[in-house]
């Protein structure tokens, strides 16, 4: 079983959201967090090296690549999110009839669809 099914697992397994106070909040196993911001670790290197290759002058079609896989790597951990948000707390909330989670859903999934 790869990591990346191995965090799917964790993430489906989890509740990941509660509402304490006012403000609702995140709920990730430590492993589910540890692999989340190992991803965005990551990201942040691709961003920095980025930079780097522009301050450089390399060739604008190199930079584009890597601006691309760092797109597509950000874009891998926000489905990660959006499965886990989806299989717990979406379902929790749907099965306590709180059917305006849905419309939350939609403008969630709308903003990642436009980029």
């Amino acid at each position: 079983m790869s990591f990346e099914h191995e965090i799917d697992e964790e993430m489906n397994n989890e509740s990941c959201c509660s509402i304490e106070g006012s403000h609702r909040k995140s709920h990730h196993s430590e492993k589910v967090k540890s692999n989340l911001v190992t991803r965005l670790n990551r990201i942040e290197g691709q961003i920095r090296g980025i930079k780097g290759l522009i301050e450089k002058d390399t060739y604008c079609d190199d930079v584009i690549t890597q601006i691309s896989a760092t797109q597509s790597a950000l874009n891998s951990v926000a489905k990660l999110l959006l499965e886990g948000h989806l299989k717990s707390c979406v379902l929790e909330r749907i099965q306590e009839g709180d059917h305006e989670v849905l419309d939350e859903v939609l403008v969630t999934i709308h903003k990642l669809m436009k980029k």
